[in-house]
Parts: C-alpha cells; structure tokens; sequence
C-alpha cells in the first residue's frame, strides 16, 4: 500500500500511535437550564441514577480532548465534522468589537482584530512546528481519535484546503482505509479571487475540499437534492398553466417492452399503445388534469410540475452555497466562518434526529448551531476562549435552545502534559490492535490512573520508560525554570526557591508564574494561597497553622525569602473559566490576598522586552449593587431583588492604542453577563442573561428577580468582555 511518511511516523521500524491519556472534565457552567430542571438532575445524580442528556460545548485543545471523550462515546458519535486549519497563521484571529456609548447619539462603534492567546500560539506550533511534518503527525492522531469515536454506520467529513488537501486524503486512507473514502466534495467558496491581479502566475483558487469517509460498509444516508439550474428550466420545464402559473413538463407515458413487462394495451383519446398506467388510472389522471392530449391525434402526456420535483440528486460539486458575505445576518466576525446552509446539508445527509454529531474545529460554533436547530445532540469544542464564548451566544439566539453544558479539561498535573508532549520512543509500548486494519502499530498506551485526592495522573511505563522519562523530565525542568526567571526579571521580582507553588518575591508579596501551556485554575489558587499563608505564618513565626493544615511548614525555614505579608501575584499567560472573582474569595477565606496579573504579549517580543515596554496589567474587577425591595412595596408580596452592573474595569493592553480612544464608558467593555441566583456551590448555572448581537448591539445592565420562598441564597454574576475573557462576582441575599 502507497503510504505517506513524516519525520517521526516511525521509530525503531514502529509505526507510533497518538498519545492516550484520558483527563476528566469540568462542568464549569450549565446554560439555559431551569430550576426545576436543575433540581431534577441533582435528585437524579444523587440516587446514582442516569441523568438526562446535555449538550456539550467543551474548551480546551483537541489533542487532550479527543481522547477524554473516549471514555464515554468511543462508538457513539454518529456524525463528524472538522475544519482544521489550512496552514494559515490566523487560524484563532477574531475580529472584536467596541459599542457604541449607550448615553450619546454618536456611533463610535470600533473594531479590531484580537491576536492569538499564547495557548493558542503554542496550539498551532504544535501543529505546524516542524512545517508539515508536525501537521501530518498532528492530523494522523486526531483522525485516529476521531475513527474510535464514531459509530459503526457513521461518517466523517474532513472540511480542507486544496493547498493541503493531498496530504490528507493519503493520511484518512491510512486511518479509515481506502475503501471507505466515499467522495471528495468541492465546495466554491469564492465566485472570484482578488489573488489573481494583472501578472498573477496562478489561475483563481476559489474552492475548498470536503473528503467523505465512513467507518463501516453500512452507513446513514439520505438523499439530499438541488434545484435544476435556469437554462434546464427553460429547456424542459417550458410550459406555463394559465390558470395557476406553474411551470410543467410533458412525459411520455407509452411503456417500454410492451407486453413483455405486463403492459397493458388498450386505446385512450383515439390512440391505442402499450401504457405505463391502468386504464382505470388512465381516466383518474384525465380527469385531474395530469394527462393531456395537446391537439387531436397525438399521443397523450403526463404533466409534471416543476413545483412537485425534488431537484437534481446532490452531486459532489457544490457550487450553490454561497460563502458568508460581510454583512450577511449570520456573520460573527471569524474569517473561517462558514454558512449554516453548508452544515444544514451534511447534517441532513448522513444523521438523523437525535444523532450525536461532533466538531472539535468548533470556531464560531456552525455546526453546534445546525446541530440545535435540526434536533441532533452535538459536541462542540474549540480552544479559543472567545470561539466558546461567541458559540453560547450563537446558540442562546436560537429559540428553544436545549440546555447545555460548558466544560473544560480537568486538574491535572503538569507531568500529565509533558508526558503527552514529549516524543519519546521509549515511552511506547505495547502492540496495535491486529483486528483493525486502521489500528496504528505501536500504541503509546501509557495507562492514566487518576488519583481523586491529588488529582494526579500516574502512568505505569517499564524501567527503561522510566529512565528515559526522568532524563526529560529534567531537561523540562531546566527549561521552565529558565522560563520563570525570565518572567520574574520582566515583572522586577527576585527569584525564590524551596516552594512547590511559589516562584519569587516582590515588594512583600510572593509571586508565582503560571506555565506557559496550560491556564492558571481554581485549584492552583488553592494550592498557592495555602503555600503563601504557610510561608507569612513561619517569616512571622506565629506558629498559627494554616486552614486545613498542621502547624509551621518544614519548607519554611533557613535563610531564603519569606513574604512579609499573606499576599500572593499570580502571573498567567490564561486564567481558566470561573476564577478571577471566585478564586479571590476562595483564597480570601485562608485570609491570603491575591492580584491576578496578565503576561502580556509583549513578552514574546525581544525588541519590546529589551525598550522595557512591558506591563503587567490585573484583571478584570467588577462592581455590582444589590438592592432588596420590600415585601409591602409590592401588591403580591413577592421577595424582589434586583442587581445593577455599577463598575467593570479591565486590562486594555490587547485593544490596539487607536481603537481605545473609543471606550468612554466601562459598559462598553461588557459584551455579556449572566445570573445564577440559586448558586449551589457546584457549577455556575445561566438563568439569566443580556448580551450584545450585531442586530442589538445594546446591553442591559439591571435585572430583578422574584424569590418565591423565604431563605438565604447565594447569587453568582458572571461577566464576558469584548475580548471573551470572563469575570465572576458572588453576593450573598436573605430574602424575607
């Protein structure tokens, strides 16, 4: 077999498999689900009873998440779309959007196109590092991942660019086999292409790429049809009814094989042939008006009318979807968006309703959106922040909406993702799957067992896995600490050693510097406020032990710096959905103080690192006010409550310097907010929200409430800015 090979296919003469390590995932908000509903679940899961289905819209890097979703779906996904990225450095660009001021008539509305995060950076390195080497090895274990997760009668389709369509098509055989390529569809993305100017060495390249594979002979599929083009109208469907306007055709009804097939023969107006119909059916059809003779002598024919065609049987030239216009209603701002009427015909094509369709491209949220409107359950993922967050609002447009989860990958720890990084032979181990004709030779099945306490993940290699595995595991380390200090001389902080959390020290304060991979989350605020208030309890020596601790830490001692008060800033390059808010009270409550400060992008560029025009800017903070309307100044007695967005300031470093000039209110900067008012302690549910869509670009900024029972409650507000980046803010109510 023809087969295509990259640097790093083989090692030792052994083809090597994707990495597989499952990660558990984090329901971080639950979206348009009701009360009732949410009490239902929670009496549901608490029985150890099956609750009911949600949709799922995921944040986090395929890589990781195509594997934790084998668990739970291997051989249940009906449907797949992708559309990864074509070799394209913009791949997670979006356009973003300043408001108008909702207090003067001038339109300032502005516009600018938002740069890659830094895990989105390293996401396409990782994807395109090593030029195509790096993209086919990429590509083979996520088509891998993506045959294990369908079903035996589902299909993949593989939305690509023609500029690396080749590659592609050998790398799906390889996975699927040949003999389950069904088609290769081109879709017309462009009528013309402004790359083909005077002196152009090229012709127009307008199309895409849309490969079609199924994982088994048996598959899903109904027909889908297109209209009949103009000229085979006029050709045809010449004739025109008076009465009604419709358009019709004249079809022969004189049977072939005359009394061979059974045909009967008889004679009609004059004429006597063999006929398709009974005679009987013959006089029924006169009658209605569908056979006519249109003059004496000739051979009666059947109308058909072009209103009751269904159209020409879809081929696989697309050339009918037009591509999203710049002003067209469905357009969000992604250059890579794609039409609804695209998905709508996959989807119609080959699932049906109730299928489980997945998309881990999710971008703008298309296929999410589709999958909604056409009552299919849908898996959405994507790892850009603002991708999840333009994917909810897409889908809260939607009327009816089906509740749905947000998640993202769980706590895990940082030798987990190196693991998965690294590409070491001697990590793999173990023999394909001889059943499989797709299986790859060499699994690197390193086996994940998640520790519920620590939330570890250990694998359990072979001694010479081990060696090899300390060996660049000390070389990582070499490297993050070489990274950290950079970061710390960048923020005028002095390095510190002896910590597990804690990375330097700046005016007092402790400081820790998040990877450069993987976002700062909940559980590592936990972790670091808890190192800090043991690290402020030995420099004091008071000997009070920490919450949940047992006195002095014995790493807290000698001669290194210890921070003079309990107070900690916290560096990321990303901060994970529901912190900023929520993880300063958390670590409030071990009474440690905590600055949530951004990396900038600038720290990636040597000139600005070396003119020192590097700054650290704090996240978001938000102001909310709360007000509590009395019983008896309301008829029926109703416990009301209302909140108010009063403040929201946030870091403007990602807002280009000549787009800032027209922000003059702090509202500008909301883009979306949200209330749980039955906050659990579990996961954030929406059960209201007030958001900005290119049709009705304003925002509320209040909203009341009625409590229908007595009782103290905990309210959550969730707030997305104009970047998709997401600020929390708890409020506690008794309600009377």
């Amino acid at each position: 077999m023809t087969e295509l090979i990259w640097d790093g296919k083989y090692k030792d003469g052994k083809k090597q498999g994707p990495v597989r390590i499952a990660l558990p995932f984090q329901t971080i908000e639950t979206v348009n689900e009701s009360a009732q509903d949410r009490q239902r679940t929670l009496e549901l899961f608490a029985q150890g009873r099956q609750t009911e289905w949600r949709n799922r819209l995921i944040w986090g890097d395929k890589k990781y998440v195509l594997p934790s979703l084998l668990p739970e779906f291997a051989g249940k996904v009906d449907l797949i779309y992708i559309d990864p990225p074509f070799d394209t450095g913009a791949d997670f660009s979006y356009t973003a959007t300043i408001p108008v001021h909702p207090d003067t008539a001038e339109d300032e509305t502005a516009y600018f196109a938002k740069k890659p995060s830094i895990v989105e950076q390293k996401a396409y390195r990782d994807t395109w590092g090593r030029n195509f080497d790096s993209y086919a090895a990429w590509f083979y274990e996520a088509a891998t991942f993506l045959r294990e997760l369908l079903t035996e009668d589902g299909t993949v389709f593989v939305h690509i660019g023609q500029n690396i369509s080749h590659y592609v098509k050998l790398i799906l055989d390889e996975v699927f086999g040949r003999d389950r390529y069904l088609n290769e569809i081109i879709w017309r993305r462009q009528t013309a292409h402004s790359d083909v100017a005077q002196g152009a060495e090229h012709l127009g390249r307008l199309h895409d790429v849309v490969f079609l594979y199924t994982k088994s002979e048996s598959y899903k599929w109904d027909v889908q049809y297109t209209s009949y083009d103009d000229s085979y109208i006029e050709a045809f469907y010449r004739h025109i009814e008076p009465e009604t306007g419709r358009r019709y055709r004249l079809s022969d009804i004189t049977a072939p094989g005359k009394s061979l097939k059974g045909n009967p023969h008889y004679e009609f107006l004059g004429i006597t042939r063999y006929w398709r119909f009974s005679e009987k059916r013959m006089k029924e059809l006169y009658k209605e008006g569908r056979v006519v003779q249109t003059r004496p002598g000739t051979v009666p024919a059947q109308k058909r009318y072009l209103d009751e065609m269904p159209g020409v049987p879809l081929q696989d030239l697309w050339l009918d979807i037009k591509p999203i216009q710049s002003q067209a209603a469905e357009r969000l701002g992604y250059d890579t968006q794609k039409p609804e009427a695209l998905l709508e015909r996959i989807l119609n094509l080959s699932s049906r309703e109730g299928d489980l369709v997945l998309d881990c491209f999710a971008g703008s949220g298309t296929t999410a959106a589709v999958a909604e409107k056409l009552n299919r359950r849908w898996i959405a993922c994507d790892l850009g922040r603002f991708a999840i967050h333009t994917t909810r609002k897409r889908l809260l447009g939607i009327p009816g909406v089906k509740p749905f989860t947000v998640q993202n990958l769980g706590k895990y720890e940082r030798q987990a993702w190196q693991a998965a990084e690294f590409d070491v032979g001697a990590k793999r181990g173990g023999e394909a799957d001889s059943s499989s004709p797709s299986a790859p030779q060499n699994d690197r099945q390193g086996t994940a067992a998640q520790n519920d306490k620590a939330g570890d993940v250990t694998l359990s290699p072979s001694p010479v896995i081990l060696r090899e595995a300390k060996d660049l595991l000390l070389e990582r380390r070499d490297r993050e600490m070489a990274y950290r200090k950079f970061i710390l001389d960048l923020y005028h902080a002095t390095p510190v050693s002896g910590y597990s959390w804690l990375h330097g020290t700046k005016s007092g304060r402790m400081v820790h510097v998040g990877a450069v991979d993987a976002p700062v989350t909940l559980a590592d605020v936990k972790a670091i406020a808890k190192e800090v208030w043991k690290a402020a309890g030995a420099s004091r020596g008071t000997g009070v032990p920490p919450v949940g601790g047992h006195g002095q830490d014995a790493h807290a001692t000698g001669d290194r710096p210890t921070p003079t008060k309990a107070a900690v800033d916290i560096l990321g390059w990303e901060f994970a959905f529901e912190l900023n808010e929520t993880a300063k009270q958390t670590a409030a409550e071990s009474r440690v103080t905590v600055a949530f400060k951004k990396i900038p992008h600038e720290a990636l560029d040597k000139k600005a690192v070396d003119q020192g025009d590097v700054k650290f800017f704090e996240l978001g903070a938000l102001s909310v006010g709360l007000k509590q309307i009395p019983r008896s100044a309301r008829n029926d007695g109703a416990r009301e409550v209302t909140l108010t967005l009063q403040d929201f300031v946030i870091p403007i470093d990602d807002i280009p310097v000549e787009v800032r000039k027209a922000i003059k209110h702090w509202s500008q900067l909301v883009d979306y907010w949200a209330v749980d008012w039955h906050y659990k302690g579990d996961t954030f549910h929406n059960q209201w929200q007030s958001y900005r869509t290119r049709k009705d670009p304003k925002i509320s900024l209040d909203v009341s409430y009625l409590y229908p029972e007595p009782g103290k409650y905990t309210i959550v507000v969730k707030v997305i800015d104009i970047l998709g980046n997401d600020t929390t803010k708890t409020l506690d109510v008794e309600a009377k």
